[in-house]
């Protein structure tokens, strides 16, 4: 995901480039490559319960079954099918949806799609409706829908408690990822120049403008019922669960970060807890029922000033590599800035500033930095309960975060990727083994399962194998030892995960963002998004992962269009170290003949996949956030029907570089459903249990879309999609 869309031509630009390693992409000796029939071999029996709260609802059929599927009907008792009754469909038969640069949404035949929860909607009775201008306070934002809409998931809901299996009511939580400036200050931010002042402090802004963006961060809570009608769902107004967790929100820091000297600030000098959780992007649901929200672009809404000689050579370039050098100044937000006349402007703004001027940590906010880029659970049943940044799985900018299907006995496994040119791909394996017991167990059960365990970064080698690499304290030169930042404890690993995972010669990846895992075979899937500097720069030369680089309309070279990889974990095994993989697909406009690897066709070409979720049926849905194929369809969403590791062969691409490619795309595996209004990214998904209700997000929409009656300014919002029939979603394909 992108941020601080002052206009629609940064929403695609700004984007982290802090790796200035030169890791070697890939290794030269070609060693036997697995064979994937062993890989695959006794693997997983996947169910629903992967996406449902690790419940053991049901099965999915063998692909040898041709037994017709029994689709769920309105009972919630029958939300989900018996064990073996659900089967994914063999083709896509609903007509594709045609490419349009419109200012409205299109969505296929038979469908509709609705907006609602747009930005600024009240979550609680009196507080006034958005109004198309800068009345709306910013203390009412603590209890109105957010900006930038993103990852998101829907709870059922039975009586007071979690239910997996629940559809007729619900908590539908998500993601307000940044702010746009045209949304919320729709007359331009109000800026105060003082050429006197310290460089970060030059260009100073108001404290309610600051106040309300901080507010319209984070993450909404909103209970939902489904209509009388039975289709669709309307908020439940003044419902105690409707709740706002914000950029000023207190939050606990949990594992082994906590307490730490590195995250001592001068809020919580014993360095447990943080205020804020900010730049919300994707998001996930964990195995025993909460809410799983990461923090991506946290970077941006910092600064720091000339600090350096107060600082060890190691913590310096421990700043650096998540791009905050001195004399850094955020990327515009300037939240470190504000003065108001006869207002006293005390630590709230303050501790946007890292900048070391204090005797110690415990004196500023040098530390506040280090508090953000976590996994945060929270438990939306508990309207009252802290979130807990989860600093086990590492610190950096988090795009969404997916467990494998949880087996008794075994540990859970958690996939992430970190949203940057050149990043990388990891993976959390818990201590504790999984138990059915701890399902609805909130914040106790993320303690057991998400404060201990091992992070690990992936490395593609070229031959098609790969590899997890252990981000521990003591291994693999992770000590005092380390030339660029000598590492004195698991939780300096941690904060700097990214130089920890630059020492393991981690494989630097096109923008890893959103992961899913196929209920159909185990397999794991990740958008890599774009990247323009591949094959472009030294430091992110080409490799068998990350194989395009090419010039499109005299733009310089690199990787403009994205890519999907996946592989197989040895064994079926999730918390296994070894694994087997490919490029499912390549994104790439129809008529760029060089690039369309995939075969792709106007009826379902894309460029720079980003959103990615299967549902239960092995459906896999993709969502894009691109600039480059703008001028011919705004952003969508697809549905597709993916093969294996291996279903494809091997190619080599225009630029010279070999690498492993799923089957072709045909009209019958993959289509465009949807497609969102001109200027917009088409972000987050979440489908009810019942499937009959599909509820995606859009973010920084152009023209006024999303705007009040009368009014010229545009929201982001949640687009709920359901069949005209009231059927479930797909249901042509399941016939």
């Amino acid at each position: 995901m992108t941020l601080l869309n002052k206009e629609l031509e940064l929403a695609h630009e700004i984007v982290e480039d802090s790796n200035p390693t030169n890791n070697t992409d890939f290794q030269t000796v070609i060693n036997r490559r697995l064979n994937r029939r062993s890989i695959l071999k006794g693997g997983t029996g996947l169910t629903a319960a992967a996406f449902f709260g690790a419940l053991p609802l049901v099965g999915c059929s063998d692909d040898d079954d041709d037994s017709p599927s029994r689709l769920p009907s309105d009972d919630d008792q029958a939300a989900i099918p018996a064990q073996g009754d659900l089967k994914r469909p063999d083709t896509l038969k609903f007509t594709a949806v045609a490419h349009s640069t419109a200012d409205t949404m299109s969505v296929a035949e038979g469908y509709q799609a609705e907006m609602i929860l747009p930005l600024g909607t009240p979550l609680m009775s009196g507080i006034a409706d958005w109004k198309d201008n800068r009345e709306q306070s910013a203390e009412s934002f603590e209890w109105r829908m957010g900006d930038n809409h993103d990852g998101m998931w829907f709870f059922g809901k039975k009586g007071n408690t979690y239910d997996a299996k629940a559809s007729k009511n619900g908590l539908l939580v998500m993601n307000h990822e940044y702010v746009n400036s045209s949304e919320l200050s729709p007359f331009g931010y109000h800026v105060i120049s003082d050429n006197n002042a310290a460089p970060i402090y030059q260009n100073r802004r108001l404290a309610s403008d600051v106040r309300r963006e901080v507010n319209c961060h984070g993450v909404a809570v909103v209970e939902m019922t489904r209509r009388a009608d039975g289709m669709g769902y309307e908020m439940v107004p003044n419902s105690k669960y409707n709740r706002r967790i914000t950029s000023s929100t207190t939050a606990q820091l949990a594992g082994p970060v906590a307490g730490s000297d590195l995250v001592k600030t001068k809020f919580d000098p014993t360095g447990f807890q943080t205020r804020g959780i900010n730049n919300n992007c994707g998001a996930g649901l964990s195995p025993w029922g909460t809410y799983l929200t990461t923090e991506e672009n946290f970077l941006g809404v910092f600064a720091r000033g000339q600090d350096a000689e107060q600082l060890s050579a190691a913590h310096n370039y421990g700043r650096e590599r998540y791009g905050a050098p001195e004399n850094f100044s955020g990327w515009e937000y300037l939240w470190h800035t504000p003065y108001a006349k006869d207002e006293i402007i005390t630590d709230e703004f303050s501790r946007w500033d890292m900048t070391a001027v204090g005797a110690s940590a415990a004196d500023d906010y040098r530390n506040g930095f280090n508090t953000f880029g976590y996994i945060t659970e929270i438990d939306p049943f508990d309207q009252n309960s802290t979130p807990q940044k989860r600093t086990a799985m590492g610190r950096f900018a988090h795009e969404n975060c997916a467990y494998a299907p949880v087996e008794s006995g075994k540990p859970v496994v958690f996939y992430m990727g970190d949203d940057a040119r050149g990043e990388y791909i990891y993976k959390f394996v818990s201590k504790a083994r999984w138990s059915n017991a701890d399902i609805g167990g909130g914040l106790k059960a993320g303690d057991k399962y998400l404060n201990e365990g091992t992070l690990y970064v992936a490395v593609f080698h070229e031959d098609g194998r790969g590899e997890w690499r252990p981000l521990v304290h003591g291994q693999n030169g992770l000590d005092a030892s380390n030339a660029e930042l000598p590492f004195a404890g698991q939780d300096e690993v941690l904060v700097f995960a990214r130089a920890a995972a630059d020492a393991l010669g981690a494989t630097k990846m096109d923008r890893p963002e959103w992961v899913s895992v196929s209920p159909m075979t185990g397999e794991v899937y990740v958008t890599l998004t774009n990247n323009k500097y591949r094959g472009e720069r030294e430091d992110q030369p080409l490799s068998a992962a990350n194989p395009r680089s090419y010039e499109v309309g005299g733009k310089s070279r690199g990787n403009d269009n994205g890519h999907i990889i996946r592989w197989a974990e040895a064994g079926g095994d999730h918390a296994a170290t070894r694994f087997e993989w490919d490029i499912y697909l390549f994104g790439a406009p129809s008529d760029l003949s060089a690039e369309n690897l995939s075969q792709l066709s106007a009826s379902n070409d894309l460029s720079s996949p980003d959103g990615l979720y299967f549902d239960p049926r092995g459906v896999l849905w993709i969502q894009t956030d691109d600039g480059a194929y703008t001028d011919t369809s705004s952003c969508m969403l697809l549905a597709a029907l993916p093969g294996k590791v291996s279903d494809g062969t091997t190619i080599t691409t225009s630029a010279g570089q070999q690498t492993r490619i799923g089957m072709p795309a045909s009209n019958d595996n993959i289509k465009r459903f949807f497609v969102g209004p001109e200027g917009c990214e088409v972000t987050g998904i979440t489908m009810t249990p019942d499937f009959k209700t599909l509820f995606i997000n859009i973010q920084h929409p152009g023209n006024t879309w999303g705007a009040v009656a009368g009014g010229s300014t545009p929201r982001s919002a949640t687009v709920m999609i359901t069949r005209e029939d009231g059927d479930v979603i797909l249901a042509e394909s399941f016939t």
